[in-house]
């Protein structure tokens, strides 16, 4: 592989996040250096329109499928709310209340034509954290529910809902940010959970979503003192290996954003970028910073280079975030973008399951 053909394989495994309602000049240059995704915050959004024509013309740019993504969960996360054009639906612990599957499908199928319309190709939901500590900041009811059998039941229904309407799901975030009392956004949590305990509550609903097909997993930044008392999940082997060989995932596993202060404060980029690349994570979210972004393509080419990214790594990284792509779809058409928002029957599937429930959303960047 020569050098330009590295760096624009290292680049491809990169989602980035840019400033502006139109693509910056920043987002263009990462793309033509090989960046194949890039991830939407409600900086970037006016309405449904305007988020058509930018997600066009991002893809136009890129002159190749570009995987374009969003956090629309539902209640205080959903980043495309009435205002733009969307339907909004509750936080999904009230799905969780309710216990049905046909629901949960509905609503990830509503979830994703919704996002279809506008070119929208990957979701990073459903949050299968199991909401075991009531003082928990960050998950609460973005979780299904206390219960493992039911966050699996419900979040698969929810994944294969989506997956159905031709967006691909993201379980997260793995293996567990349930039982914190930290937000990650802001610091580094731990938690003392030994594998035994792992295994009978955080573990289960990512195996029922690896069953049932879905297309990308995300990382926790939270430490597990058991099995690696230093390095928090996103970056550690070991705590990594569980999501192959414990809970049979093979499709993409997708790192929390590295700009988190969870990372940026604890660990330097130096050694987060090529690090989670190391332990197992194949895509890298870097959702802020242009300069950042460079950065962490230049350290996993040098780590590359050197040796210490084995080939077979990058090529396993590489495979399996072509894999993903094959969700992205082509430029979306402006003059249609709202025909499947807020339809009679979208209202009435949000009215069923409990109206909107919003709040201070604790994930925007």
């Amino acid at each position: 592989m020569n050098d330009r053909d590295l760096d624009r394989t290292v680049a491809g495994l990169l989602c980035v996040g840019f400033h502006g309602v139109r693509p910056s000049p920043e987002v263009l240059e990462l793309i033509r250096r090989g960046v194949r995704g890039v991830i939407l915050f409600s900086r970037n959004l006016v309405e449904a329109e305007q988020v058509a024509e930018l997600v066009g013309a991002l893809k136009r740019e890129a002159g190749r499928p570009l995987l374009v993504s969003i956090d629309q969960e539902g209640g205080r996360v959903a980043r495309l709310r009435a205002a733009h054009g969307f339907t909004e639906l509750p936080p999904m612990r009230r799905l969780g209340e309710a216990g049905d599957e046909r629901l949960a499908f509905d609503a990830g199928a509503l979830v994703g034509r919704e996002l279809r319309s506008v070119g929208i190709d990957l979701d990073y939901a459903p949050v299968v954290d199991v909401d075991t500590n009531p003082d928990n900041p960050v998950i609460g009811d973005r979780s299904l529910s206390r219960r493992p059998e039911r966050v699996g039941r419900l979040g698969a229904a929810l994944a294969r809902g989506l997956q159905s309407s031709g967006v691909a799901a993201c379980a997260k975030h793995f293996p567990g940010h349930g039982d914190t009392s930290q937000d990650s956004h802001l610091t580094l949590p731990r938690l003392p959970h030994s594998l035994d305990r792992l295994e009978a509550v955080e573990l289960p609903p990512f195996t029922a979503l690896a069953r049932a097909g879905v297309a990308a997993v995300m990382t926790a930044h939270v430490v597990f003192e058991p099995l690696d008392p230093v390095r928090p999940a996103t970056l550690s082997p070991a705590v990594l290996r569980l999501l192959r060989e414990t809970c049979g995932f093979e499709g993409a596993c997708i790192s929390d954003d590295l700009e988190m202060k969870a990372i940026s404060e604890q660990v330097s980029l130096e050694e987060a970028a090529p690090g989670a690349l190391a332990a197992g994570v194949d895509q890298l979210l870097v959702c802020h910073t242009a300069a950042v972004q460079h950065r962490a393509i230049d350290l996993i080419r040098a780590a590359v280079e050197t040796g210490r990214i084995p080939p077979a790594r990058l090529a396993e990284a590489t495979a399996r975030v072509a894999r993903l792509l094959r969700w992205a779809g082509p430029p979306p058409d402006p003059r249609t973008a709202r025909a499947a928002l807020r339809t009679r029957e979208h209202l009435a599937l949000a009215e069923a399951m409990g109206g909107p429930g919003a709040g201070r959303d604790p994930t925007e960047g």
